[in-house]
């Protein structure tokens, strides 16, 4: 079942889980804006000792974080919550025993539940699978491949490594499906088809786990979630919290990329492009799309599931605002071996200003410095050079030139036009504050671009669950 709040008085909270840090939002149901918003980090990663490949997070710091958030909204519109709305990091496991999964407190007026039977979070970073591992686990029946970090891959590893620690739970889910579980009270955590496909071993034309292929590897299938529409209600509220009534809609919890999307694409004809520390171009496919029947590494594209049976093709880059950054680290540090100091973000201003000067070059720049997922052993390169295209102008242009162009190389406009996109949302703070890289996308690609709508996954998650009936 889907929802709506249109037409009716009050609030939807958004609630973002991040991979650094927990957001939380509350959209006038009737006004759709948004008039309160809190952030705090979480500062929930561990350290490992025994292997430096692990990435987990503590899912009581995470927990801590989310009650940070709300104690610092106003109490008297958490009372006119009509609905809850959950998003956060994708591909992630955390484990918990159902019932047991947290304990509820009341103190100062606030009722709050606090993490107890569960285990750490194995973040979509963790890279403990490595690809001679990947390669010896069954097939899935799926358009999108297995990865390290992601859910199912985590539980085969448990299972090789670690087979008796599985067997201390009963449930599992992103750590925002958890969220969703703890305050509803379910007895089995429910899952969006966004986030059962980021575990991998999901078929999103049927909508179902591959559970014959898992219980034939020796998978512990009664740890996979219930799966349910995006969009639909997991439950309600099974106490009062923070002065959200009890019995609120909670709807089952997002993917945060989608929510991202959702935030700023108002129209089908628009494509997002979202460019902080990484990458990613995305536009909705047609109604009528369907994925292939097996991934393609080698596609720089992926499908993703979205809203309504729709799936939104990304191709999401490893390169973008953080090539810009290891330049100016660069510079930085050849500076200091001459004993000079200067603030990296006088760098910064220096280079933009310097390449705003200098509009065209025909020095050329690969700025693939990290790989890409598709071909991870790409590198960056420079050719062209001349004595006369040495300046930090030319440099600049090439470098702000190569990361969009590389953008272009893994999804050409062409095929963008053939999809009827009509217009770029550009977005991502290392796009907003770099006027080279706006130049560079509106030459690249020939779309209207337009500025100053920035991705958020939390608004995004309170949109969908005001929006859809």
């Amino acid at each position: 079942m889907a929802v709506s709040v249109s037409g009716a008085a009050g609030f939807v909270l958004g609630m973002d889980l991040g991979t650094s840090s927990v957001k939380v939002v509350l959209l006038d149901a009737l006004s759709k804006t948004v008039t309160d918003s809190r952030s705090f980090p979480t500062n929930s990663d561990i350290s490992s000792t025994s292997d430096i490949h692990a990435k987990e997070q503590d899912p009581a710091l995470i927990i801590a974080a989310l009650n940070q958030c709300m104690d610092a909204l106003p109490k008297d519109k958490l009372k006119k919550v009509k609905r809850i709305g959950v998003c956060g990091q994708m591909h992630g496991i955390v484990l918990w025993k159902s019932k047991s999964g947290s304990e509820w407190l009341s103190e100062d007026d606030n009722t709050r539940f606090i993490p107890k039977d569960i285990s750490q979070l194995v973040t979509w970073q963790d890279g403990r699978c490595s690809a001679d591992f990947l390669s010896s686990l069954p097939k899935p029946d799926s358009h999108l491949s297995v990865a390290t970090g992601f859910g199912c891959a985590t539980v085969f590893w448990y299972m090789k490594h670690r087979p008796e620690y599985l067997s201390g739970f009963s449930d599992a889910g992103t750590i925002h499906d958890y969220v969703v579980s703890m305050l509803c009270n379910l007895d089995k955590c429910v899952m969006t088809g966004q986030n059962a496909a980021s575990w991998g071993y999901f078929n999103t034309t049927t909508n179902k786990w591959n559970t014959q292929i898992l219980k034939d590897a020796g998978f512990p299938v009664h740890l996979l979630p219930v799966v349910v529409e995006s969009g639909a209600v997991a439950g309600h509220t099974s106490s009062e919290w923070y002065g959200i009534p009890a019995h609120t809609a909670v709807g089952a919890a997002l993917g945060d990329f989608q929510c991202s999307v959702y935030s700023c694409m108002t129209d089908e004809g628009d494509a997002v492009l979202n460019m902080s520390t990484s990458a990613q171009l995305t536009f909705s496919m047609p109604a009528e799309f369907t994925p292939p029947n097996s991934p393609d590494p080698l596609s720089p594209v992926a499908y993703f599931p979205y809203l309504h049976g729709s799936y939104l093709a990304v191709a999401a880059s490893l390169n973008g605002g953080n090539v810009m950054a290891t330049f100016v680290r660069m510079l930085d540090s050849w500076m200091k071996e001459f004993g000079l100091e200067v603030n990296e973000s006088r760098i910064y201003s220096q280079l933009i200003q310097s390449a705003l000067a200098q509009p065209n070059t025909d020095l050329t720049m690969t700025a693939t410095l990290l790989g890409e997922r598709h071909d991870p052993i790409s590198r960056a390169s420079v050719s062209q050079i001349s004595p006369s295209n040495l300046s930090l102008g030319h440099v600049t242009r090439a470098l702000c030139r190569g990361v969009i162009e590389n953008m272009a190389t893994m999804m050409p406009p062409q095929s963008l036009k053939a999809t009827g996109v009509k217009c770029i949302i550009g977005s991502g703070s290392a796009l907003s504050c770099n006027t080279v890289l706006q130049q560079e996308v509106e030459r690249v690609f020939p779309f209207p671009v337009v500025y100053g709508k920035n991705v958020d996954s939390a608004v995004g998650v309170a949109m969908v669950f005001n929006d859809l009936r």
